[in-house]
Parts: C-alpha cells; sequence; structure tokens
C-alpha cells in the first residue's frame, strides 16, 4: 500500500464523492436509491447493472449534467471540478467535416480566447496522436470506423485536458476487436492520471477496469470495488451472470443490504480518509500487485501534464468570437454538403420554374390589370418567402441537438450558436428572394416600378424569409428528431395560406379568423407587398370592372405604410428567435443543476 502512494506520479485526475444519491423524476418513480461511493483519481471506472438500473443517471449525476434529488457529489472534496469531458453514447460530432477540422473548431470554442492558431493546430495534433488517429486526421468523420468515430468524440474532450472524463456506453456497437482497443486507449488514460467513469451492457469491459460500481434494477448500489472482489462478493467466476444474480435475490435490498454491511463490518472508509487509503483498502491483496506493477513501471519523469492531462483552468469564451466561431463552421459544413446545398439552392430554382410556368405576363399592365391574379401573384410570391425561410431552419437544430448539448456542458451559449445560424442562412435567403423578384420581373410577372420601389419589395420578401427561419428555428428546437419537423411543415404553411387574406379577405372573414390573422407573419408581407406594387392605385384607376369591388372586399389592407409592415415582420423575427432561445434553454441538460 505504501509502495503506491510512495512511487506514483502526481496525478492530475479528479477524486469524485457521491453520498446518498437519489433520483427520482416527476411521476415519482425512483431510478437511483441512496448510492454512496468514492473514485480514486486516476481511476478507470465500470458501472454495470440490467437495462433500466439508473446506470446513465448515475452517471450524469457524477457528471454534474442532472441534478440529485437528494445528496451530494464533490470533486476531490469540493463542491465542484476543474475541466470534466463528458462523451455520450451517440457520436457527438458533426459529420461533413475532416477529423482535424472538427478538432480545431471544438478547440477555439473550448480553449481561452488567447489561445492562438500554433497552439491550437500543436493541441490538435497532440490529441490525435495521442489516440492513434494522425493518419486519419484529413479524413471526414462520417467517413472513419465506429471504433475510430469513438476516439475522436474522446478527443474532443481531451483537447482541455480534463481531469475526469465521463463515457456513456462507449463500447456499444462495437465489434469485440475495436471496443478491445477503444478499451486500451481508456486504460492508456487513466493510467496518465485521468479519472475515466464509464457505463457498459458489456460486463466484459469490466476486467480492464480498476473499479466496478453494479446497480441493482431499483437504482441500488449492490457493489463497489474491483473486478476480483466482486466476483468473490457474489460467488461468481464471471460477472457475466451477475445480474442472474440479482435477479435471484429473495427481496430488492438483499444484495445492497449485504454489501452496506460488507463495508460496515470491514471499516472502510468513504469520506474520512484519503482517496488513496480507500484505493488500497478496498482492494484485495490479491488485486494489490497488479496495481503496483502498473504505477512503478512508469518512467519516473513521465507526469500527467506530459501526457496532455492536466487540467486547463475553466475560462469561457467570449459571445463574439463563439459566434464567429460557429458561424464559420456552420458555413464549412454547408458548403461540404453537396447534397444539402444543392437542396437549399435547387428547391427554390423549382419554385420559380412553376410560378413563371404559372403567372401569366402582364397582369400588372396598368391599362388592362387582371385583378385577381395580382392578389394570386403576390400572395405566392410572399408565401414562396416564407416557405424558403421555413424550410431552411425547421431542421437545423433538431439534426444537432446532441451536438448542441455536448457543446453546452462545454460553455457554449445559446445566442452566438442561434444567430451563428441566422448568419450563413439569411444571405442564402436573401439571394434566393433576389432572383425570385429578378426572374419576375425580367418576365413581366410584376409590376413596372422603380429601384426604389422594387428595394422595397425585396426588403419585405427578405423579412418574410427572416421571421419564416426564426420560426423554423423555433419549431426545429422544439422537437427531437427530423421526422417530428417534417410532420410540423403541413401544420405551418396551411395557416399561412388560409389567413393571410388572399384566398379570402381579412375583413371578410370571422372575428376569430381576423384575430388569428394578426399572428401570421405572411399576412403582413402580402400587405407590404401590395401597397408597394399599388393594388390600390392599379384596381382602382384600371380598366377591370372587378378592380373596385375588389379593393372594397380588402378594406384598408393595402393602405398602411409599408415600414408598419417591415416592423411587424421585424417584431416577429426578434419574437421567434427569442422563444428558439428559451425552448432550448428549457431543454439544457445543465439547467437543472
Amino acid at each position: 500500500m505504501t509502495t503506491e502512494q510512495t512511487t506514483s506520479p502526481p496525478r492530475a485526475g479528479v477524486g469524485i464523492a457521491a453520498q446518498g444519491l437519489t433520483r427520482s423524476v416527476r411521476s415519482g418513480r425512483q431510478i437511483l436509491a441512496d448510492v454512496s461511493l468514492s473514485i480514486v483519481p486516476g481511476e478507470l471506472v465500470a458501472i454495470i447493472g440490467a437495462s433500466g438500473a439508473g446506470k446513465t443517471t448515475l452517471l450524469e449525476v457524477l457528471a454534474g449534467i442532472q441534478r440529485p434529488t437528494t445528496g451530494t457529489v464533490t470533486y476531490d472534496g469540493t463542491a465542484g471540478a476543474g475541466a470534466i469531458g463528458v462523451v455520450p453514447q451517440d457520436d457527438i460530432i458533426h459529420r461533413e467535416l475532416p477529423l482535424a477540422r472538427t478538432l480545431r473548431y471544438a478547440a477555439r470554442l473550448r480553449l481561452p480566447a488567447s489561445t492562438g492558431a500554433t497552439e491550437i493546430s500543436a493541441r490538435v495534433a497532440e490529441v490525435l496522436a495521442e489516440l492513434r488517429l494522425t493518419d486519419r486526421a484529413a479524413t471526414p468523420v462520417g467517413l472513419l470506423s465506429g471504433g475510430e468515430r469513438k476516439r475522436a468524440s474522446i478527443a474532443v474532450e481531451l483537447l482541455t485536458r480534463p481531469g475526469v472524463f465521463f463515457l456513456d456506453e462507449p463500447t456499444s456497437g462495437l465489434d469485440p476487436a475495436i471496443a478491445v482497443e477503444l478499451l486500451r486507449v481508456l486504460r492508456a488514460l487513466a493510467d496518465a492520471g485521468a479519472t475515466v467513469v464509464l457505463t457498459t451492457h458489456q460486463v466484459t469491459d469490466v476486467d480492464h477496469c480498476d473499479r466496478v460500481v453494479v446497480l441493482t434494477r431499483a437504482g441500488r448500489l449492490a457493489f463497489s470495488g474491483s473486478p476480483a472482489a466482486a466476483r468473490e462478493f457474489f460467488g461468481l467466476r464471471s460477472l457475466v451472470e451477475v445480474h442472474l444474480r440479482l435477479d435471484e435475490a429473495t427481496r430488492p435490498t438483499e444484495w445492497p443490504d449485504r454489501f452496506a454491511t460488507q463495508r460496515t463490518t470491514e471499516q472502510r472508509p468513504t469520506e474520512q480518509q484519503p482517496a488513496t487509503a480507500q484505493r488500497t483498502t478496498e482492494r484485495p491483496a490479491a488485486e494489490q500487485p497488479a496495481t503496483a506493477q502498473r504505477t512503478t513501471e512508469r518512467p519516473a519523469a513521465r507526469t500527467a501534464d506530459d501526457c496532455g492531462l492536466a487540467a486547463t483552468p475553466t475560462r469561457r469564451v467570449g459571445r463574439l468570437r463563439q459566434w464567429a466561431v460557429l458561424t464559420a463552421r456552420n458555413a464549412e459544413i454547408v458548403a461540404r454538403n453537396r447534397l444539402t446545398l444543392a437542396i437549399l439552392l435547387g428547391s427554390p430554382l423549382m419554385v420559380l420554374g412553376m410560378f413563371a410556368l404559372l403567372f401569366r405576363p402582364g397582369a400588372f399592365e396598368p391599362t388592362t390589370p387582371s385583378p385577381t391574379v395580382t392578389v394570386m401573384i403576390l400572395f405566392w410570391i410572399a408565401f414562396g418567402g416564407f416557405f424558403f425561410g421555413l424550410t431552411y431552419g425547421l431542421l437545423q437544430i433538431c439534426t444537432e441537438l446532441p451536438v448542441l448539448r455536448r457543446e453546452r456542458l462545454a460553455g457554449v451559449r445559446l445566442a452566438p450558436y442561434l444567430l451563428a445560424k441566422v448568419a450563413v442562412l439569411l444571405p442564402l435567403l436573401a439571394l434566393v428572394d433576389l432572383a425570385l423578384l429578378g426572374v419576375l420581373r425580367g418576365m413581366d410577372r410584376l409590376p413596372p416600378v422603380g429601384g426604389s420601389d422594387f428595394a422595397a419589395l425585396y426588403a419585405t420578401l427578405l423579412l418574410s424569409s427572416a421571421a419564416a427561419l426564426a420560426l423554423g428555428l423555433l419549431c426545429s428546437a422544439a422537437v427531437s428528431d427530423a421526422a417530428q419537423a417534417t410532420l410540423m411543415l403541413p401544420m405551418l404553411c396551411f395557416p399561412q395560406v388560409l389567413f393571410v387574406g388572399a384566398i379570402l379577405p381579412v375583413p371578410a372573414m370571422a372575428v376569430g379568423g381576423q384575430w388569428l390573422s394578426y399572428a401570421m407573419s405572411n399576412r403582413w408581407a402580402f400587405e407590404g407587398l401590395g401597397h408597394t406594387a399599388g393594388v390600390e392605385r392599379l384596381w382602382r384607376d384600371g380598366g377591370s370592372p372587378l378592380g373596385p369591388p375588389l379593393l372594397a372586399t380588402y378594406g384598408e389592407s393595402f393602405s398602411r405604410p409599408v415600414w408598419v409592415d417591415w416592423l411587424v415582420l421585424g417584431g416577429f423575427v426578434l419574437l421567434f428567435l427569442g422563444a428558439a432561445w428559451a425552448v432550448l434553454l428549457r431543454r439544457d441538460p445543465r439547467r437543472a443543476s
């Protein structure tokens, strides 16, 4: 025992002490029940248990992602820790970018703003080398193997040199050979000084770990100690059968009570003694030589800092820098994904082609106007801008919610995140809207307005697209996946068709419909376009007998100044973006903590 204490180099890992943890959900079901355990700096720990035993919940409570209903978690005896790395079960990184580019963006979001480009490149190269991914640096993440993507996820967290890693099912879905290779990587990280805690369904993973934590189906602690001690405690040759042994118990608390009694009779320390002493007393004598051998074989000069694992002081990157980094990353993701870029630019071209086939030229001719056709042209132009913005924003957040949750834990703020989406997508919408109006004007589908009026038409359409983009981001933030977002598309579009005032003028609607029309951003775009196009004058002074009766049914719809419509549309943009921010904040994994 003294050999390990005196020969070990200084550790950069974080000791964790959990006392009396319980976690209940709103329905009253208890997921964790009075779990107390200690984890020594530099240990590799596996949390096992049957499905529904609360493994992921315990991991997230230990990591500070979830808040326990009762109980405390302390790091090295304090209520907080320095840098913590959390690697969820899924491969939570963008797949479009090359691995090295992904890590550079992650480093710029995580490392202090004073970190220069040279230092960032050096840190990325160091992490790639440590995880044996250097030869895959230029490979897009989506083309990496399963084990390489897992190591890439670890690499993102390793950039900040955390003292503790939390990994949820890191070997899930990997073939045995790749899983063993990944566990060797985690073993190396622990040997270098980091504390590593993982959950696993593969009980064979436990043999690579220093400690195993066993949970019952009721979320109770059945055992915590070395794998050899666990086999002895449960009377098993292999822990593969540990779940059956727990299920064979005559009462749910049988094994937790046995462990609590054993821990009391052996007087094992939990909080009073140093973590290192606890580590040596909890392991049976048969386990001590392996640990001692592992520590004495390390070169004396090899410290945790040499391994790139010394804790970096936590310092949040400023909002402006986050916005710039996220904007650059979003733009590169869009540019590298040719299919997405083709859809973003190709779908408006298809709509424009349909408009050209649908609308006849000369509808706005002052001598022979067609009032009903002008209504439809203006409405479908307004709806086109709305549709483009909505579809651009609808899939932006829900498809990368896991990435956002992970980056929120790393300090990414929501406002820069949302504004980065707008910064990339709004210029594309501006290009599309300009092309729409320009082509229709060149094909005589718009009134022959001057430059200032054309600019006003463009401003109205662009504000309509921006409001729809913000609405799409809001809905994308509220759903969980792309399928749900797709189902929302018709529900969002139909009201913008029926209650805008084109099919049925707003003054002619029932009272409920009139009130609902105020909430339709497309109404204000439609009426703004009509005012700038001069439909009141065209319908009143034109030669069509339909003009005056149609104008009477619309009342004052087109008579207000266009800047009023702009203010309303701008208000929708701010309202929807603010609502998206609030929804994401409510879904924040750290909110409860």
